[in-house]
């Protein structure tokens, strides 16, 4: 269930390629990864809460799924929001912008200009490139010949994740049901998003989430997600705009003529290097000159 991970993994949009060049970015911009729950423990669900699927719930979630799984093309704006602890406690909010523009099965577009680093992210259904626009620095690497494979690798191998993944993966009510505990109906929002909306709740082991889901377009129009296993109990949102589904979609809008003459650099995770002199190799096996 990658709604499961929906902040999980990454609060922004990180693009390892942003992260790598610009070696002084603040850590308020980048929040920690939320907690995950131990293996054979219950955490989507309160304790002694037997696992309850609203059917009226699941339709919704299902007629979600199948409005954003048969659109062959695709553009919205995500605005994402997530809590950080300060230096004081209290957390902190910080929100990033995408526009996104995807072309099932195999292309996709992600532009994020702020706030943090501006990302750019290209998949052509060959290459994927990571572009950071300020430093000017690109990573390409070869890709699957689907979005969700890409979507795999990207992470795999250089830590790219977006929190909007749910939205744009070839079977979106899939990912929602796998390990699925609770499904209820909450009631409807005329306030969220400027029309309508149905809102659904869900849980699993690792995570509850609110969607609400528009009552006539079943598009989403925001999820907001809290880690039960997380003391801190921050808070993520990401907000959905400017939906146009099965429109035209330039022949040229998955590449960058910029981003493909860019010095490169390598398509890796940005881990922390160990300190200099600790006798340790970047794959953390002892160096030569210590054996």
């Amino acid at each position: 269930m990658i709604l499961a991970k929906l902040f999980g993994r990454a609060m922004l949009v990180v693009l390892g390629v942003t992260l790598a060049a610009s070696g002084n970015a603040q850590p308020s911009q980048q929040a920690p990864p939320a907690p995950t729950a131990e293996p054979g423990t219950r955490q989507g669900a309160e304790a002694g809460v037997e696992p309850t699927l609203e059917p009226k719930a699941i339709d919704l979630l299902k007629a979600m799924g199948a409005r954003l799984a048969s659109a062959r093309t695709m553009t919205f704006t995500a605005i994402s929001t997530y809590e950080s602890p300060s230096y004081i406690g209290p957390p902190l909010a910080y929100t990033t912008i995408s526009d996104v523009t995807l072309q099932r099965p195999d292309k996709l577009r992600v532009i994020t200009p702020g706030d943090g680093p501006a990302s750019e992210f290209y998949y052509d259904g060959k290459t994927m490139m990571a572009y950071a626009p300020a430093e000017n620095l690109v990573a390409v690497a070869e890709a699957p010949p689907t979005i969700d494979g890409a979507l795999k690798v990207a992470y795999d191998s250089a830590a790219i994740y977006f929190p909007f993944t749910d939205v744009i993966v070839a079977d979106p009510y899939q990912d929602i049901a796998d390990g699925l505990e609770q499904a209820f109906v909450i009631g409807q929002s005329h306030v969220v998003g400027g029309t309508t909306t149905d809102m659904v709740a869900i849980a699993n082991d690792h995570v509850f989430a609110q969607v609400w889901i528009g009552a006539d377009d079943k598009l989403p129009r925001m999820v907001r997600a809290v880690y039960a296993n997380d003391p801190s109990r921050l808070r993520h949102q990401v907000e959905f705009s400017n939906w146009r589904l099965d429109g035209q979609i330039p022949a040229d809008a998955f590449a960058s003529s910029r981003a493909a003459t860019a010095p490169r650099i390598p398509f890796a995770r940005p881990d922390p290097k160990p300190p200099s002199g600790s006798g340790a190799s970047p794959e953390g096996k002892p160096s030569e000159t210590h054996k």
